[in-house]
């Protein structure tokens, strides 16, 4: 049966404190030639205006590039959080080469969830907006990007509460009022759009009538959501999932909204609460970021959860900083996870010390 004909109408059974909690990965190889083709050909299809709609670093190299991030997520996975449900791994058609077929882990084609018509689409805001569709996918789960990782054992108290669930605040700057922006990062403008939508809906709903909006991201986190809350916002905001899975590349004026609205959207109606994690955000385009990468290697253990955001952009494969940055995460995750395939290695990293020299060097 085709996905478009499917009906989600599915609730989701009552959680309990021993439920398992699945996982869910986005991931995508840049590097496969094939994949690297219908890329182009989607872009080389867009109207003007749609290409003028792509938002800030919304089809730059960085944003699809593989650099062994997964590989070293599910071993930190496995590492933290060994009673882990159910890994889902959403993929274009494509399987690393290194993974290990499991019971434990499950390949999901963007085909599987995505209706053909909306395909392709290289926006993570888009195909996130469906990873609640999972067949079988447990009511309680984490949704990770392959950049973000455990740093330290998980505690399902420490992200889940009986009826609802913990988020954090990033250290980013707060986001300023006013309108979306052209020029603005898509975690700023989902903000804006955020406090748009529930600002509207203040005056007819008496839960939001003591809502104020904070004007802040959300941590780059493990993401911990209840199925049950996604599927109930895919009625009451069909315009907001209808937006954001209009997408082709990622824009500046559809912003992500799992990262975001139904945060808020939860937050605003007592199912989120804020708390505090020890957490670090790293960039791999700073200037410092082998000093970053350091000071990362020296906590291990120390933080609960940490992203390295490639923001090299279009910067070589070969670049050194991402060379640092593989060095770096198998010197805080040298044992291979479950999911690898014996005779797969992780590629193999320059050691730190002459990766860091070589960045010291671009700066």
């Amino acid at each position: 049966m085709a996905s478009q004909d499917l009906q989600f109408t599915e609730s989701a059974p009552r959680m309990t404190d021993s439920s398992p909690i699945d996982i869910v990965y986005l991931w995508v190889d840049g590097n496969d030639p094939a994949w690297r083709r219908k890329r182009q050909c989607a872009a080389q299809q867009l109207s003007a205006g749609h290409r003028d709609a792509i938002g800030l670093y919304g089809n730059v190299e960085g944003r699809f590039r593989d650099n062994d991030e997964l590989r070293y997520s599910l071993r930190a996975l496995e590492r933290f959080f060994p009673d882990h449900g159910h890994v889902y791994l959403v993929t274009d058609a494509q399987t690393p080469d290194w993974l290990r077929p499991s019971g434990r882990l499950t390949l999901i084609d963007h085909r599987d969830l995505i209706p053909s018509a909306s395909l392709p689409t290289f926006d993570s805001g888009n195909i996130e907006s469906y990873i609640h569709r999972i067949p079988n996918l447990s009511e309680r789960f984490f949704y990770l990007n392959d950049d973000v990782f455990f740093g330290a054992p998980v505690e399902t108290g420490d992200w889940f509460w009986d009826g609802g669930l913990y988020a954090a605040w990033s250290d980013e700057p707060v986001v300023s009022d006013g309108p979306l922006r052209q020029d603005a990062n898509s975690m700023d403008n989902a903000s804006r759009l955020s406090r748009q939508w529930l600002g509207a809906q203040r005056a007819r709903s008496a839960r939001l009538q003591g809502y104020a909006h904070t004007s802040r991201t959300f941590a780059h986190a493990p993401r911990p959501l209840l199925r049950s809350v996604l599927f109930e916002l895919e009625q009451k905001a069909p315009e907001m999932f209808a937006s954001v899975r209009s997408t082709v590349f990622r824009t500046w004026d559809k912003p992500t909204i799992v990262s975001d609205f139904v945060l808020r959207w939860a937050l605003a109606h007592g199912v989120v609460r804020m708390r505090d994690y020890r957490h670090r955000y790293l960039s791999t385009g700073d200037a410092d970021i082998g000093e970053q990468l350091d000071r990362l290697v020296s906590a291990a253990g120390g933080v609960d959860f940490f992203c390295v955001n490639d923001t090299t952009d279009d910067a070589s494969s070969h670049d050194a900083r991402l060379a640092c940055v593989r060095a770096s995460l198998q010197a805080l995750f040298d044992r291979p996870s479950s999911f690898e395939r014996p005779a797969c290695r992780a590629v193999a990293a320059p050691s730190p010390v002459s990766s860091r020299q070589e960045v010291a060097a671009l700066a």
